[in-house]
């Protein structure tokens, strides 16, 4: 490894543990991240899940995946507003004064995105067990499911640093994570498509969230993955380039 990747990975996981220590003083934000897809799971397993036709088996083994999504998509609006303070607190500006990589600031904030939304996974997926979720996956389907949501978590986090990097207003540094919150809804995550009228139905077929909700869900039940999951990795591998390349030239213009 060359000196400039050593002093990258030294100065990215030194300014990684300072943002984990944060999130250890107040762990109510990771709280605060299950809150919502846990009562989302609530809702719709003992309130409405008896009237969804989902063509047999549980409830909750079909509505998982998208409530997994629905954590991260709300999880990372954290990233973008400690990102925000940052800024507006004159950190980002103390550091830019050190001799450290300016790229490990931005990998800090992701890689701190991605421990706590883990975080907040398990505590999902550990809720859906004592509510009756089954999974026939074996090991290696878990390790798939669990490298799709880390994937899926790292391309979400690049677009929340890009909200953090553009925001003028707390609010508005958060406020962008709503629609993706809301996709999920707009995809075969809580109901199938074919149930949906026409125009929703082409939407919520073509966009995203379906295709990685698919892959999820068969990885889950032990079932073969059909073409959806090169479309699902397709879409997240497009969204992480696009949105790190973003970041880092903004971020540039922002620090230089």
């Amino acid at each position: 490894m060359s000196a400039v990747a050593t002093a990258v990975v030294h100065d990215t996981s030194v300014l990684t543990g300072r943002s984990l220590r944060h999130i250890l003083r107040s762990p109510d934000t990771i709280i605060t991240t299950a809150v919502t897809p846990v009562a989302l799971m609530l809702l719709f397993v003992y309130v409405f899940g008896g009237a969804i036709n989902t063509g047999g088996g549980s409830y909750i083994d079909y509505m998982l995946p998208g409530i997994l999504l629905i954590t991260v998509a709300s999880g990372i609006a954290y990233t973008s507003y400690r990102l925000f303070l940052d800024l507006q607190g004159g950190i980002v500006e103390r550091f830019q004064s050190m001799p450290i990589a300016r790229s490990s600031v931005l990998w800090a904030h992701a890689l701190t995105s991605l421990v706590a939304n883990i975080t907040a996974l398990v505590i999902v997926v550990g809720v859906a067990l004592l509510m009756g979720f089954r999974s026939g996956a074996g090991v290696g389907e878990w390790l798939a499911v669990a490298g799709i949501l880390v994937l899926f978590t790292l391309a979400l986090t690049w677009v929340a640093v890009i909200a953090g990097l553009t925001a003028t207003t707390v609010d508005g540094a958060s406020a962008f994570s709503y629609p993706l919150i809301f996709l999920p809804f707009i995809s075969s995550a809580f109901v199938p498509t074919d149930t949906m009228p026409a125009p929703v139905a082409w939407f919520a077929e073509n966009q995203p969230v379906t295709p990685i909700v698919e892959t999820i869900r068969a990885l889950l039940g032990g079932t073969p993955v059909a073409g959806d999951i090169w479309i699902a990795l397709a879409w997240m591998v497009g969204i992480l380039v696009a949105a790190f390349f973003g970041a880092m030239a903004i971020y540039r213009r922002r620090t230089r």
